[in-house]
């Protein structure tokens, strides 16, 4: 058998198709592994690839890159630093409104969400709520009782560490980013160094529209947050919820989910209404339907197709598996990496489509013509009858 046998040309192929498939496991090992290491750095990476867009525009205008990336960093640190200002105040009045319902939301939940319950399953859910009960269980069952204290203080001693990595990642984030932003065109052009120059245009093609579709539904996407989530706290707040901008702004910033933000939010607002009154007030309920339905027809019919549109490619439901998947196989990193390797995964299967729909396989052996819509098959002389195409 030579070297230049089909059935050894085929051997070659498939071993080095199985060596890239063994180097991708690993990679994604290796990510599962060092997650929270890479977390600021993922993060960062994404800012600076939005940010660099903005860089460039400078750039092209004789300004160096240092000073452009210098320029955007100072406005966007102004920008945080203005809605910090405008919305911190109203944050810690909501939370402060909260911690002071709490006692409303506990006589509420023992008074009336689990006699209710009660009622309708059967099962005596308050009983196992009582103090007395409490302590003779943990009585009966202390080795436990004290296993599960013990996991409970080594919990809190790593959320020490924890907390830790949180304030050390906010440290690192904008700095790690200011570099990405300065650096960008030069990753991207040491990571096409490395393509094959035989798939250096088609690597360009894949990766350009992998660029545009995820940057426009990203940046759209961040504006669609903002959107919806200053609709339902502005309605909620009109309408006489106390709880209306923290509940707004939480479905807000969820809302990248589709559905999960407006069903999130929904839920808590008619729990806080309910505890609010102290009661079922059909016309709050209402209102609060209304706030909730008229964010979801401004979502769907304006900030959505004017901010989004199509470009990503994907279904919601596809949106919502792919950030469930990743936050189950490599928690908040995966999370983070979900929808670029979603609008990766799409762009590589669009292109596969096109291959697929080029190649004889699909068109099988007999050659066509397309005409005014129509496929034609030409016939080949040996069984076929002559085709007339305006039939």
């Amino acid at each position: 058998m030579t070297e230049h046998d089909p059935a050894n040309a085929d051997i070659a192929r498939f071993l080095r198709r199985l060596q890239w498939g063994l180097v991708l496991v690993a990679v994604a090992w290796v990510i599962g592994q060092l997650g929270p290491v890479l977390t600021p750095f993922v993060l960062a990476a994404l800012l600076g690839w939005l940010g660099d867009p903005l860089v460039d525009r400078p750039e092209r205008r004789g300004h160096s890159r240092t000073l452009a990336v210098s320029l955007v960093f100072a406005l966007m640190t102004l920008l945080l630093a203005l809605v910090l200002i405008i919305l911190v105040p109203m944050i810690e009045r909501q939370i402060v409104t909260l911690v002071d319902s709490l006692p409303a939301y506990r006589d509420w939940i023992i008074g009336t969400a689990l006699p209710w319950i009660e009622q309708r399953t059967g099962y005596e859910v308050v009983a196992w709520l009582d103090t007395d009960r409490l302590i003779q269980l943990i009585r009966e069952h202390w080795q436990q009782a004290g296993g599960i204290a013990a996991a409970v203080l080594g919990y809190l001693s790593r959320s020490g560490f924890a907390l830790l990595a949180v304030v050390i990642n906010l440290v690192l984030v904008p700095i790690l980013t200011f570099y990405f932003m300065r650096d960008w065109d030069l990753l991207v052009e040491r990571c096409a160094s490395l393509v094959p120059r035989d798939h250096i245009a088609t690597a360009t093609r894949l990766a350009r529209e992998t660029s545009e579709s995820l940057g426009g539904f990203l940046r759209g996407q961040f504006l669609v947050m903002l959107g919806q989530g200053a609709i339902y706290a502005v309605g909620m707040s009109l309408v006489g919820l106390r709880l209306g901008l923290l509940i707004g702004m939480i479905a807000g910033l969820i809302s990248f989910i589709p559905y999960l933000g407006a069903t999130v939010g929904i839920a808590m607002a008619l729990i806080a209404a309910i505890v609010q009154v102290q009661g079922f007030d059909w016309t709050l309920l209402i209102l609060i339907g209304v706030v909730f339905t008229i964010g979801q027809l401004v979502e769907s019919y304006v900030l959505t197709p004017r901010l989004v549109g199509d470009r990503i490619g994907l279904h919601p439901a596809a949106v919502i598996f792919a950030v469930l998947a990743g936050g189950q196989l490599f928690g908040f990193l995966g999370m983070l990496l979900a929808l670029p390797m979603a609008a990766v995964a799409n762009v590589l299967l669009r292109y596969a489509h096109e291959r697929y729909t080029h190649s004889r396989l699909y068109a099988g052996d007999k050659p066509e013509i397309a005409l005014s819509g129509r496929t034609i098959v030409v016939p080949d002389g040996r069984n076929d009858e002559p085709v007339d195409p305006t039939r």
